[in-house]
């Protein structure tokens, strides 16, 4: 750019919104709002609430979202942080998309590298191989979550490893790692703030990107009070967070061996990389001799050029940052050290022979379909039960067991908003309503909303006898009594109240003033 060339006004490339000069919580630095750090989110002054917990897993049975959405919303602080909070991602997100003149061509070709390596996976996978054992990396194939697990003790009993730190790794919770670990006698310990505040709270992981983000800062004072001893009275943010580093940094300094995952692994070079905003991706590969990466297969992309792409539309899409803080490329061990990568199929090669579901598998794992969500953001990211949330968990989980998670499908409104921000173009509401249809097809919807939609598709594909109920609903409603209407059978009447039907349809206001021409 010519060094006299004016400097573009960003303000002018963003709508209205967006700017929000008026808000009072935003923080001004040089005349201009502060988007990220300590200005991405608002603080919350009321006193808080309990924290409400998630969904009840009940072994293979379905996971009832709708009961833990009830319960989350109920917590009203809690929900409208949460909202809130993820809303704030999204604008963010608008904001770094409209700054990006080509943004709309680079979801294009983000989309055509992931596919295009999906149709040729095999290949891509031994390119790595070859290439990650000639840089000295140690590289193992696991089929599913049980081998996964196997391999990496193996790994870990071979050195006489009893802790182990790691990064955040969503590959890692799909394969329950840490409990399996913890029954064996080997310490893991989280080095991502957030994961290690759900650690902490003996919960899962909520968001992709910000594990705790349905947590208000009181709910993580009451965590810490009762595992590292802060003061339970003093949720300060910065105060808290100061403490978790000052207890986690000695593990980290003394474990015996670290664990990161990968957003991307490039065939071209035989290496990976980790995207990170705290660096302890790096503290965990590198203070430790022994590193082990966990991989599912899908990471794979051909060549370094493909890299750049995918870089530039990750936390642009994830946090509405330019990039991460750290982008950190492992190409071998380090010196005097050890490094082991695990590849893990864990059903995605079965997910890939799916003709409808097959391109879910192109996913970044941003969190951009989260954020713009209406059912997650105000359902609370634990009410789905699942590793995976929000929309893309809504397309992926049942891949992995279609009646545990037969509901899931069923909490989005199909408005398509995920799949307008998928920076990899994935039609997710159109996976969503597919998989509706297979789940009804293998009779794994409940009885009651299969009888509701069995006579609601009799009565709309009927005309006469539609246009009839419609005439006599104002009449029912006005006459039948409540329990007739708000039953079992009603879930619309659970939250709110049936609206009282037009005076007059668009067919019969139609038929008075055009029937005749």
């Amino acid at each position: 750019m010519n060094s006299h060339s004016p400097t573009p006004d960003k303000d002018a490339m963003l709508h209205p919104e967006l700017l929000a000069h008026d808000d009072p919580d935003a923080i001004i630095r040089d005349g201009r709002r502060l988007d990220h750090a300590e200005g991405t989110s608002k603080p919350q002054r009321s006193r808080s609430e309990p924290q409400p917990r998630g969904a009840n897993i009940r072994g293979n049975r379905s996971v009832d979202q709708a009961e833990a959405a009830g319960r989350f919303i109920a917590a009203t602080e809690h929900q409208k942080m949460h909202d809130e909070r993820l809303w704030d991602l999204r604008q963010k997100r608008g904001g770094e998309m409209h700054a990006v003149s080509e943004w709309e061509e680079l979801r294009s070709l983000a989309s055509a590298i992931k596919e295009h390596t999906l149709t040729h996976l095999d290949e891509y996978l031994d390119q790595f191989e070859t290439n990650a054992r000639a840089n000295g990396i140690h590289v193992h194939w696991a089929r599913d979550a049980v081998e996964h697990n196997q391999i990496v003790h193996g790994i870990l009993s071979d050195h006489g490893a009893k802790s182990l730190i790691k990064s955040k790794s969503m590959l890692t919770e799909e394969c329950g790692l840490r409990p399996y670990l913890a029954s064996v006698g080997i310490e893991v310990i989280e080095t991502d703030l957030g994961e290690r505040i759900q650690q902490l709270g003996n919960e899962d992981p909520s968001h992709v990107v910000v594990p705790a983000v349905h947590k208000l800062r009181t709910d993580v004072a009451d965590v810490f009070s009762r595992t590292i001893g802060t003061d339970p009275e003093n949720s300060d943010v910065h105060y808290l967070a100061e403490a978790q580093r000052e207890a986690t940094r000695p593990l980290i300094l003394n474990a015996d061996a670290g664990m990161t995952g990968a957003n991307f692994v490039v065939a071209e070079t035989g290496t990976f990389v980790v995207c990170t905003n705290e660096g302890n991706a790096d503290l965990s590969s590198n203070v430790p001799k022994l590193h082990i990466a966990s991989i599912g297969i899908e990471k794979i992309i051909p060549r370094l050029e493909h890299l750049a792409v995918l870089v530039r539309m990750l936390s642009r899409s994830a946090l509405g940052s330019p990039m991460t803080q750290y982008t950190s490329h492992f190409r071998g061990p380090r010196a005097g050290g050890e490094m082991h990568v695990v590849l893990v199929d864990n059903g995605r090669s079965e997910r890939l022979g799916l003709e409808k579901f097959w391109t879910s598998l192109k996913c970044i794992r941003c969190g951009a379909c989260m954020n713009t969500c209406p059912v997650y953001r105000r359902s609370g990211s634990l009410s789905y039960g699942a590793t995976y949330s929000g929309p893309i968990g809504l397309i992926i989980d049942p891949t992995f067991n279609a009646r545990k998670y037969s509901n899931l499908p069923f909490a989005s409104s199909l408005n398509g908003s995920c799949t307008n921000v998928c920076p990899v173009k994935i039609n997710i509401h159109e996976q969503i309503y597919a998989w509706r249809q297979v789940l009804v097809r293998e009779h794994e919807v409940p009885f009651v909303k299969k009888a509701a939609m069995k006579a609601a598709g009799a009565l709309l594909s009927q005309p006469a006898a539609y246009r009839a109920a419609v005439a006599t609903a104002e009449t029912a409603l006005a006459h039948l009594p409540r329990f007739a209407i708000y039953n079992g059978l009603n879930a619309w009447g659970k939250h709110r109240e049936v609206p009282h039907p037009t005076k007059q349809t668009f067919h019969s206001w139609y038929h008075a003033n055009r029937g005749a021409k």
